[in-house]
């Protein structure tokens, strides 16, 4: 079976616009990676959990913000280019990008040298308005900014 990732996509109003809180991927991989690396807060969950708990488990996780609402708005599902599924929940609330505290993954770095390293899973965190956030989400992930604009109706 296929793994399966729930998220959530936190959005604000601003100004008369809609904006999504995006967090970038940590490590050397994605350092120097902006355009079409930036994603959504998700991580996997296990067959018979709640899938909603877990994106607010993960949400939590990766960015440090607590996901404070009731109004979660299901975006549905996507399949990844690599196989996963994704699930993800929409909610409006509001954070500070700079307060980001993500939790850490470890990894050999540089390669092959032997040496064990740990980056943050998330190194940042922007809010983007659609258009811009659809340039910066990873391409597997844009139909949730999509799926967002049209329940809030453009």
């Amino acid at each position: 079976m296929a793994e399966r990732s729930a998220g959530l996509l936190m959005y604000r109003r601003r100004g008369g616009r809609t904006e999504v809180l995006l967090a970038h991927p940590g490590g050397p991989f994605w350092a120097k990676k902006d355009e079409g690396a930036w994603s959504i807060p998700k991580g996997l969950f296990e067959e018979g959990e709640d899938p909603l708990r877990a994106a607010r488990r993960e949400f939590t996780e990766e960015t440090g913000f607590r996901a404070k609402s009731k109004g979660f708005v299901p975006l549905g599902e996507a399949r990844q280019k690599g196989g996963k599924l994704v699930l993800v929940w929409a909610f409006e609330g509001d954070a500070r990008p700079e307060k980001l505290k993500s939790n850490t993954f470890t990894m050999q770095w540089p390669p092959r040298s032997g040496l064990k390293q740990e980056f943050p899973e998330m190194d940042r965190a922007e809010w983007f308005d659609l258009e811009t956030a659809k340039k910066k989400i990873l391409p597997g992930q844009r139909e949730f900014i999509e799926r967002l604009e049209e329940k809030l109706g453009g």
